[in-house]
């Protein structure tokens, strides 16, 4: 098996195993340890230490300041996926109005204890040149680790991945992660493309409303999070429910507008009157 065909299968099974797809027991040894085990509402420990792109020593919380976290677990030279997942984070994230930073802070870890904070350097600086929005330097994160803080954070968040010593390189799943600002996990995303709408009402999920507009808190009651899926979708319950709200609106214009109209007319009456 080639490493392109290694890699696609990994992706493939990945999302299989994330979806609740049953797992084929015959596959390659390679593949039957990778995949995504949902822990909504776990803890991801915060104390895990790691380097930051600048060789500086870091504990997970220094991010958790306050603002939701997008998580991605990435090996930097990683030939094909993980590229791909970091850059379908990149492009959801640039349809955003919110900016990295200020509403939420994204946070890489490579899971190859191996990696320096010079690869992790080169990749922030590629990423922030293609994300294009200044002064969201303190908003993205890449960190590397060593093995026993790599296997808890992963261990915390279900996800699971083989390395391939033949190839030297790691079959793992696709997908990203966003926690809360007090580091629960809330919402798993997967694949390597991911809907600008989903991860925006994620964000404002994960910060329990503290960011987003109104808007959003109407199309929270449109959609809702499908586990199995990994995305939001429509129901009809939360349409009808969003249908009453408006409704609700609407007759409280109305009567807004009787009042007012009332008011004017009674004024009226009494200046003739006078």
């Amino acid at each position: 098996m080639s490493a392109g065909t290694r890699l696609l299968a990994a992706f493939v099974l990945g999302v299989l195993t994330a979806s609740g797809a049953p797992a084929d027991t015959q596959r390659p040894q390679v593949l039957r340890d990778v995949g995504f085990d949902q822990r909504l509402g776990a803890q991801v420990p915060l104390d895990l230490p790691f380097r930051d792109e600048a060789g500086r020593d870091v504990h997970l919380g220094d991010y958790f300041t306050g603002k939701p976290v997008i998580l991605v677990l990435a090996y930097y030279r990683c030939p094909r996926l993980c590229t791909l997942v970091l850059n379908g984070v990149m492009e959801s994230l640039q349809e955003l109005a919110f900016k990295a930073g200020d509403e939420f802070q994204v946070v890489a870890v490579s899971f190859d204890a191996r990696e320096t904070p010079e690869i992790a350097a080169a990749k922030k600086a590629a990423y922030l040149e293609r994300y294009g929005r200044p002064g969201s330097e303190a908003g993205w994160h890449f960190l590397t680790g060593d093995q026993p803080a790599i296997d808890r954070l992963t261990e915390a968040v279900g996800f699971r991945y083989h390395y391939d010593a033949q190839q030297d390189q790691f079959a793992h799943a696709s997908g990203v992660v966003v926690l809360t600002p007090g580091g629960k996990i809330s919402r798993y995303f997967y694949g390597i493309r991911y809907e600008p709408r989903d991860l925006r009402l994620a964000l404002v999920e994960a910060s329990q409303n503290k960011i987003g507009s109104v808007v959003d808190q109407l199309l929270l009651l449109c959609y809702h999070y499908d586990p199995a899926r990994g995305r939001y979708a429509a129901t009809v319950v939360n349409l009808v429910r969003l249908g009453g709200v408006l409704t609700v609106l609407a007759l409280g214009g109305f009567l807004v507008l009787a009042w007012r109209y009332e008011r004017r007319r009674a004024a009226k009456a009494l200046e003739l009157a006078g």
